[in-house]
């Protein structure tokens, strides 16, 4: 096979695959077996500028048939981690997580992880309470897959903490590398902390902010990319965006592959995939504390005129 004939960019130093196009025709042209991660935050059928808003049961067919080409692509020791919120329908909540369980049941996949990102922002809701996390499903194709866990311990809260019993009384409980990280993730303190995943979601202010409504974090992908890859391994993300996960993949000395339809997010994508070569991208690192504003400024005080209004 020769790369030059099907992919349209296609970066041999750095073995970075960037197509732009339709996401389903290009996964047709990957060799079987071929990919050690699929990371992805497929669209969520709400709208947004690039996607038509269609029947759940229409969107849900043709991610059907997208994942059934994932199957095939996908190594016998790969993951599948994908990434999804809601879809709203006259004020009513379609978690897409648990339809897209069944999907990849079908497929013959084991749900290893059920991770919640919890992130502080978005939009304010008026008849219901606000969304403030996402899920992330990791789905495994066979029971021998890959799974590096000391790549991403974190510390433990108590390691002092001793055994009280048995042949170890007196010898330390924890591990030495650190905790295993849990399956509710929050980036809150220094360092990758003990539950939850706590990524703050690429907003106005974010360092890693472009064109993209909704982009991925690369410290989301970061986490999935060293526990779920080897080096050298292949990591694919089907809905690249504006290469998020692509970014993540190469920061790590993976294989990165993605696949686009809009040329708009694809050409800032390619921008910053050349800016991380260079070590110019600007990239909020994995365990940077989540901004707390000061109690003493202006935006985090209480207006005076709504003093009292509470009891009015």
């Amino acid at each position: 096979m020769k790369n030059e004939k099907i992919y349209q960019d296609y970066d041999e130093k750095a073995e970075i695959i960037f197509h732009q196009g339709d996401t389903k025709e290009f996964i047709k042209t990957l060799p079987d077996n071929s990919v050690k991660l699929i990371i992805t935050s497929p669209p969520y059928n709400i709208g947004k500028e690039y996607e038509v808003k269609e029947s759940i049961e229409n969107y849900l067919q043709k991610q059907k048939n997208i994942i059934k080409e994932l199957t095939r692509i996908l190594d016998h020791q790969g993951s599948i981690c994908w990434q999804v919120g809601n879809y709203i329908e006259n004020g009513e909540v379609y978690p897409l997580d648990i339809f897209y369980y069944q999907i990849f049941k079908e497929e013959g996949f084991k749900l290893r992880n059920r991770i919640i990102w919890k992130f502080g922002h978005g939009l304010h809701a008026s008849t219901r309470f606000s969304g403030r996390y996402e899920t992330l499903l990791w789905f495994t194709k066979s029971d021998e897959y890959t799974f590096n866990l000391d790549d991403v311990r974190i510390p433990a809260k108590y390691p002092g903490k001793r055994h009280y019993k048995g042949d170890k009384k007196g010898e330390p409980s924890c591990n030495p590398k650190g905790k295993n990280p849990e399956d509710v993730w929050e980036f809150m303190q220094k360092e990758w902390d003990v539950s939850i995943w706590d990524i703050p979601n690429v907003k106005a202010n974010h360092i890693e902010k472009t064109i993209h409504p909704c982009q991925f974090p690369i410290e989301l992908v970061e986490r999935c990319v060293l526990a779920f890859t080897n080096e050298g391994d292949v990591v694919f993300d089907p809905y690249a965006g504006v290469a998020s996960a692509l970014v993540g993949a190469v920061k790590n000395n993976r294989k990165a592959w993605g696949a686009e339809k809009e040329e708009e997010y694809v050409t800032v994508g390619k921008e910053r995939i050349q800016q991380m070569l260079k070590g110019e991208l600007k990239i909020r690192e994995i365990g940077t504390e989540v901004y707390q504003p000061d109690p003493r400024s202006k935006v985090a005080r209480i207006p005076e005129e709504w003093k009292g209004a509470a009891n009015s």
